[in-house]
């Protein structure tokens, strides 16, 4: 049997992406859409306290195309923390006018695969704890998408052994770090919790750096031999005035 990965586990995340019914938000008042408006934003102001608190963390985004209209990203200490805050915009007057398009469930995660040698607690370490437990960036644009790792025949990641799983990824990262200051990334896992391996959600205030970084990425032996990709989603932030005006119709 081949040496797994150790992985060190941060934050939970919730990608919730939902699409509106324009057609039913049209049908009722202006005062009615304004309060169902205004029940989400107080709701978005509550769970800003655990942002304001290094407790947690989100973001919300419109998306672009038709695969869904928004995508409201949260991350939480526990499972559990992320259930609740589901439950609770399900409740809003506001859900009832939406329709699920896409939902990712992961966990913030490290693996060994470039990790130096050391005697110290890495969950002590600065940052690891920033890369585990990261502050949403409020850049101008997200793509998040999930992945995995091949396993058929000849080109099966998890039959390498570790020395060459780690060469590949050194190799991988080193693209990675060519974007450094133009794309920011969070690599969440998620065996167990969802149909795919990870999710991987990159912000940049350049939509292009995201075409341009997953391309050249696709020329590594990583991504050309053994990357399996889901749908990808990208969309644009949607921070103060903005929530209200994305509403209005």
């Amino acid at each position: 049997m081949n040496e797994a990965a150790i992985t060190l586990d941060g934050w939970y995340v919730l990608h919730d992406f939902r699409t509106m019914d324009w057609a039913s938000w049209k049908l009722i008042s202006k005062e009615e859409r304004q309060a169902a408006v205004n029940e989400f934003l107080t709701f978005l102001e509550r769970i800003q306290e655990a942002d304001d608190a290094k407790t947690g963390s989100h973001a919300f985004y419109t998306v672009v195309g038709q695969k869904a209209d928004f995508m409201l990203m949260t991350l939480r200490p526990t499972m559990d923390e992320l259930q609740q805050l589901e439950a609770e915009f399900n409740k809003l007057i506001i859900a009832d006018y939406t329709i699920p398009a896409y939902s990712y469930v992961s966990v913030v995660e490290l693996s060994n695969y470039l990790a130096g040698e050391s005697d110290e607690d890495p969950y002590q370490n600065p940052h690891v704890r920033g890369r585990l437990y990261p502050e949403l960036p409020r850049s101008q644009y997200v793509c998040f998408y999930p992945m995995d790792k091949k396993r058929e025949g000849e080109d099966n990641w998890y039959m390498l052994d570790m020395d060459h799983r780690k060469s590949l990824m050194r190799s991988h990262g080193m693209i990675g770090r060519g974007y450094a200051g133009k794309v920011k990334q969070i690599i969440s896992g998620s065996v167990g919790f969802d149909d795919y391996e990870w999710g991987v959600t990159l912000f940049s205030d350049d939509v292009l750096q995201f075409k341009k970084l997953i391309y050249e990425m696709r020329f590594d032996e990583v991504s050309a031999r053994y990357g399996v990709f889901g749908s990808f989603f990208v969309g644009t932030i949607l921070d103060a005035d903005k929530r209200e005006a994305f509403f209005e119709v």
